[in-house]
């Protein structure tokens, strides 16, 4: 017996044949068993697949809204704007990760790298995001006053209707774009609604020029009634206050009302349209229509950029100062650049890979025509100021894809 116990001692103790021992494949590392597990995802990894479900180069974008909607309505950016803008990011990211969530089937079979169909974020997680993010941006819209929380309503409720019903139908191009256009006058709604509720000690635009019509109309009354040197005592004490001046560089236009952005609303919303109707086809190609189009409207966008006509019924645009002269030409090249030139190759290439650079240049393209209708509108500072996205969002667009 003892020869075979010693034979079963060797063959139980692997060291004293000089093998190593093998570890239990599951086994923890560290202190007491605590380290991760080897497969589990690093927080790096787990903050890149959030950008990339979340498509963070394309938020450079978004802040360009707000900032042409103020100054197509002749004022200068305030807490209103930035409210708006905070609302506007949300409700976009809540749209990207609304977006991935109902499409992770498709997915699955054309993009299996997004991160819902590769594994790295749960469908439930991205759900919950977009009705978090969407709570957020209609949070910060009510703070900015009631009539910014309405376009705000309105602006979730498209972004939710063309993510979850009108995206594959023929709606979808049209529903994106209504949510550009919404998005402008949300900036526009925010910017003048702030402004128009400070009182009239101090106000300007609309409150500024009411509160000086009513305090002329009664210090007349008062100095014709009264007559004499106390009529004159009266009106003199009813002088109204000097008008307020506009900031260097443009010209103040008070009476204004959101529906003065309309105009620059509605060429934002065409240029989504057209690219929006090239996004259809970026996962298989093959369409030549859509890019060709996509072109010529973007070639009329610009002519209509230089044109720069006043709303119908409504007061005359600013100005343009000598800033603005020179600068407009330039924003709306740098636009006809950006969206064009991919358009083209797209066109001319109708490949899944030349056809999605056609569509991250076309949502890159939105930062130079945020700039031209800032520049357009009488606030060439604030168009310098949104083409100063532009590097930050190239560089991005370099690591996280924005289609």
């Amino acid at each position: 017996m003892r020869p075979l116990r010693l034979l079963a001692a060797v063959a139980g103790a692997p060291r004293l044949l000089g093998a190593r021992p093998t570890a239990p494949p599951y086994s923890l590392s560290g202190a007491r068993g605590t380290a991760p597990a080897p497969d589990r995802p690093s927080t790096r990894e787990r903050l890149r697949a959030w950008a990339e479900l979340l498509r963070v180069s394309a938020l450079f974008t978004v802040p360009g809204d707000a900032l042409a909607g103020a100054a197509a309505v002749g004022r200068r950016p305030d807490r209103g704007t930035a409210l708006a803008v905070g609302a506007s990011l949300c409700l976009y990211e809540a749209g990207m990760a609304l977006n991935d969530w109902a499409d992770r089937e498709e997915d699955a079979v054309d993009r299996p790298h997004r991160p819902i169909p590769s594994g790295r974020i749960a469908p439930g997680a991205a759900l919950a995001a977009a009705g978090v993010l969407t709570a957020a941006g209609l949070a910060l819209a009510g703070r900015a006053g009631r009539p910014a929380l309405a376009v705000t309503s309105g602006l979730a409720a498209t972004v939710w209707a063309y993510d979850l019903r009108l995206k594959h139908t023929r709606l979808g191009p049209a529903a994106m774009a209504s949510a550009r256009t919404l998005d402008l006058l949300l900036g526009a709604t925010a910017t003048s609604g702030t402004t128009a509720t400070r009182g009239t000690t101090g106000t300007r635009g609309t409150t500024a020029t009411v509160g000086t019509a009513k305090a002329v109309g009664t210090a007349a009354t008062v100095a014709t009634m009264s007559g004499g040197a106390g009529g004159g005592a009266t009106a003199s004490a009813a002088r109204p206050r000097p008008a307020i001046r506009p900031a260097p560089g443009r010209t103040l236009t008070p009476g204004r009302t959101p529906a003065a952005a309309l105009p620059a609303a509605l060429l934002l919303g065409a240029h989504t349209y057209a690219v929006t109707a090239v996004s259809r086809h970026e996962a298989q190609g093959g369409s030549t229509a859509a890019p060709l189009a996509a072109l010529a409207g973007a070639a009329g966008l610009a002519a209509a950029l230089l044109r720069g006509r006043a709303a119908p019924g409504g007061p005359p645009p600013s100005p343009p100062t000598a800033a603005g002269r020179l600068l407009l030409p330039a924003f709306a090249a740098a636009y006809l650049r950006t969206s064009g030139v991919p358009l083209l190759h797209a066109a001319l290439n109708p490949s899944p890979p030349l056809t999605q650079r056609a569509v991250g240049g076309g949502i890159r393209a939105m930062i130079p025509l945020q700039a031209a209708l800032a520049a357009r509108a009488g606030a060439p500072v604030g168009g310098l100021a949104v083409m100063g996205l532009v590097p930050l969002a190239r560089a991005l667009s370099r690591k996280v894809s924005p289609t």
